[in-house]
Formats: structure tokens, sequence, C-alpha cells
């Protein structure tokens, strides 16, 4: 019979850092944090932002974002409803619907387990509640949508200030600016009892030298 010989390197878990502190994690319950992260579908036509906020395993806030697929919307719908109060396991193991949202839900479990979160270093976390701040002051995600081609050159659709009405054009046929409306701005003085007019324009403002434009363009038109 062969003698045991003993390893001299059993340490348990190195430490990982969540939430301003350096701890062990031993089991789900011990993880925390708030985190997002980026998933795809598996012939890569649509993609899913995730974002999470943890306490003690259990997800306490979801964000789902998605572009893509029209599909992709509904699936999100249902993330929304299937992830506060899972555990990481659990929703590790949960149909998610869409393969871009289970892709995003498990690279937020892997962030998560190896201390990569965005608030690994943050005292405390993030309170419960305000995850949605990645959506700012009006709750809407920031999209940009460009279109260019060869032919016409580009063409910017949306930009983080909103849907943009005009491209701005220097001498030389080059953007140096744009008009945009912010549709959630907008939306929130109607809701508010706004004219729909007034409220447009009042949201509807200007980026980059726009006002120093040799000419402009419908970049949907034009």
């Amino acid at each position: 019979m062969q003698e045991k010989v003993l390893s001299c390197a059993v340490h348990g878990s190195a430490p990982i850092p969540q939430e301003g502190a350096w701890r062990k994690v031993f089991e789900i319950k011990d993880l925390n944090g708030l985190t997002h992260g980026v998933g795809t579908c598996a012939p890569q036509q649509g993609a899913c932002k995730l974002t999470l906020n943890v306490k003690k395993g259990i997800i306490q806030e979801a964000l789902v974002e998605t572009i893509g697929c029209s599909g992709m919307t509904q699936s999100a719908a249902m993330a929304g409803e299937i992830l506060p109060g899972k555990t990481l396991l659990e929703a590790l193991n949960t149909d998610l619907v869409c393969d871009a949202i289970n892709v995003a839900m498990r690279e937020l479990f892997l962030q998560l387990a190896y201390g990569r979160s965005q608030t690994a270093f943050s005292q405390g976390g993030i309170p419960v509640g305000e995850g949605g701040e990645e959506l700012g002051k009006f709750m809407r995600s920031q999209i940009g949508t460009i279109y260019s081609t060869l032919e016409s050159g580009p063409r910017y659709l949306e930009i983080a200030e909103g849907y943009v009405l005009d491209l701005g054009l220097d001498e030389d046929n080059e953007i140096i600016g744009y008009r945009y409306v912010n549709l959630g701005k907008m939306m929130t003085l109607i809701r508010e009892g706004t004219p729909p007019a007034r409220a447009y324009e009042t949201a509807t403002g200007t980026y980059g030298r726009f006002g120093d434009a040799v000419k402009t363009i419908d970049p949907r038109e034009q």
C-alpha cells in the first residue's frame, strides 16, 4: 500500500474584493456586488447588456437592455420578471428565454465569482434601487445608431443625447455637429401636461459646431 503524502498547499480559497472588502467566498450567499456585462446569441444576431445588483447571493434588482431581433424585447420582459429574488445559481440555471440574456447572465456570474464586479472596491457597494442610475434621469437606455454606406457616407440616427433630427456639415461635407430631440425629456414633459409641440421644442438641442454648419441634412431622408 502506497504511503499518503500530504499537500502543503491546502490553504482554502483566495479572498476576492467585494464592496470595498476582501472576503473568502465559500457559498453563493457569500457573493455581493453590482456589475454589468454583455452577452450575444449563438448566431450573434443580437446582444443583451445585463446589470445586476446582488446582495448575499440574491439578485435584488436587474436592468435588461437588448438590441437585435424583435423577440429579444419580449425575452427581456420575461427575464425582468424572473431574475429578482433568484440566487445567482438559480438564475444561472434558469432559462432566460433568449440566448443573449443567458450568456450575459453567465458572464456576470463569472465577474462576481472572481471579484471583478463594478463595485469591487466601493465601500458597501450600491444600495438597492440605485441601479437605475445607468438609465439617467429619464429612465431611457443610451443608444447609438449609425448607418453608413460607401456611396453616401455616415448618417447619425441616434446618439446618447437623443434622436438626431439634422446633421450639420462643413464646406467639405464633413459632419461637425447635429440637432437632436431628447425623447426621454420630451415624453416626461408630455406626461406632465406640456403640449406636445412645446415639449418637442423644449427637448430639442444641438451638439458640436452645429451652429457653424454650411448646410444641414436630414439623416433619414437625404
